[in-house]
């Protein structure tokens, strides 16, 4: 498999989409290059990220023809007995669903006016919710020392707001470039030559492996997201994260569910 960049994405459910965060970082590397911090820029000017900026400048990455390997920090789905609680099939199912009772990416929308309820207020609201208990963890967690429920919204390290807040730029890129982008491993386990590949990241699985230097920690985040994809990709060992030693019940299971890439 042939990349031309390896993006790493360190991201952010505070606010709305729009809101430019400190905590949205995007650091990019060509091949046997270091990753680079990839600015916002509006015009003449820097401006911090944004959800729906990274969701277009992905966009536009990737129909220029570019093959991207992007790592995201957060969470690509739900574990199973969410999916059997709401008679959802596939994930392609899940994240319409989901959209219809998180519609995060709207603008003005933020997470908790949706957990309140006043995001209904003259809304039409679909009938029943969409949640999951912050202790449900998904199989790929269980492989983990420390990654959070999905569902987890409060507290540091919690991974709630990022995954409730990126799951409809998913979407959003999945209708817009889906015959250019693997998703996985929700598209397959292998992924064919000539796409790009978009997965789960986790960085605290290998930022402590380089050095932090001037980097805040989100910066750090992305940076070890983006480098690790690089040197894996190098190294010949890429196929080897994408095929983790699961049953074949489990590999069922994380289909739905989502993989972290790099947990073995």
């Amino acid at each position: 498999m042939n990349f031309d960049s390896f993006v790493g994405i360190d991201y952010s459910g505070a606010k709305t989409a729009d809101t430019g965060l400190k905590g949205i970082q995007v650091f990019a590397a060509k091949v046997g290059q270091l990753p680079e911090k990839i600015a916002n820029t509006v015009g003449h000017k820097r401006r911090n990220w944004n959800r729906r900026a990274v969701a277009h400048w992905l966009l536009e990455r990737l129909q220029t023809g570019e093959r991207l390997l992007v790592g995201i920090d957060h969470g690509f789905s739900f574990p199973e007995t969410y999916f059997q609680c709401y008679g959802l099939k596939s994930w392609d199912d899940f994240l319409a669903d989901f959209h219809r009772y998180w519609p995060t990416d709207e603008e003005d929308c933020l997470i908790d006016a949706i957990r309140e309820g006043t995001w209904w207020v003259n809304r039409t609201r679909p009938i029943g919710e969409r949640t999951g208990k912050a202790t449900e963890l998904r199989l790929s967690e269980l492989w983990t020392a420390s990654a959070s429920s999905v569902f987890r919204m409060d507290g540091q390290g919690s991974v709630g707001k990022s995954t409730h807040a990126g799951l409809p730029w998913l979407q959003f890129l999945r209708e817009r470039c889906g015959h250019q982008l693997h998703f996985w491993p929700f598209d397959g386990w292998r992924v064919p030559d000539g796409k790009s590949l978009i997965a789960e990241a986790y960085p605290s699985l290998f930022r402590r492996r380089y050095p932090k230097e001037y980097r805040t920690p989100d910066q750090q985040d992305a940076y070890a997201i983006a480098r690790w994809l690089e040197e894996t990709v190098r190294r010949g060992a890429l196929e080897r994260y994408l095929q983790p030693p699961l049953t074949l019940p489990e590999r069922k299971t994380a289909e739905l569910e989502g993989w972290i890439l790099g947990v073995t």
